[in-house]
């Protein structure tokens, strides 16, 4: 099984590592060239901080809230193509379907005006006599010309 070391990353930034920490720590690549930027950095001189410091911090993200407030009023205002086509989508459909409901409804209509119409010229129509029914085929062949029509029977030929 492989020895295990404990992790001294974290360690080396939290606080100064004791001399068996180190010796420890050797074995491990890489963790003496971090342990010697470590001890670089901390002997550096802390940057001077101005006297309104906290100040100018919490006005600074206060007026980033406000910026990001009015972004958010702003886009009420952009065109938000993933709320507006299902929107269209339901006015043209229902567009539609009104349009047809309507077609159906004109054209129930003319057709109940034309039924109308055709029952009052049925009404007003006179209605030929049994008799007249009864010898039609007599008056039929009464209209039919009696002579044979000679030129026709000439082009015929």
């Amino acid at each position: 099984m492989e020895k295990q070391f404990p992790d001294y990353r974290d360690s080396l930034w939290r606080k100064k590592l004791s001399g068996r920490e180190r010796a420890a720590m050797r074995n491990q690549p890489g963790l003496e060239l971090e342990a010697r930027l470590t001890d670089a950095l901390a002997q550096l001189p802390d940057a001077p901080v101005p006297s309104n410091f906290i100040a100018r911090v919490l006005e600074a993200t206060e007026r980033e809230d406000a910026r990001s407030g009015r972004a958010v009023k702003l886009r009420f205002w952009c065109w938000n193509w993933h709320a507006l086509m299902p929107r269209v989508a339901v006015v043209t459909t229902v567009l539609v379907l009104g349009g047809f409901g309507v077609q159906h409804y004109e054209t129930a209509r003319h057709r109940t005006e034309l039924a109308k119409s055709l029952s009052l010229v049925a009404s007003t129509q006179v209605v030929p006599s049994v008799d007249a029914l009864e010898n039609l085929e007599v008056i039929q062949r009464m209209s039919q010309p009696t002579h044979a029509d000679t030129e026709l029977i000439a082009a015929l030929q």
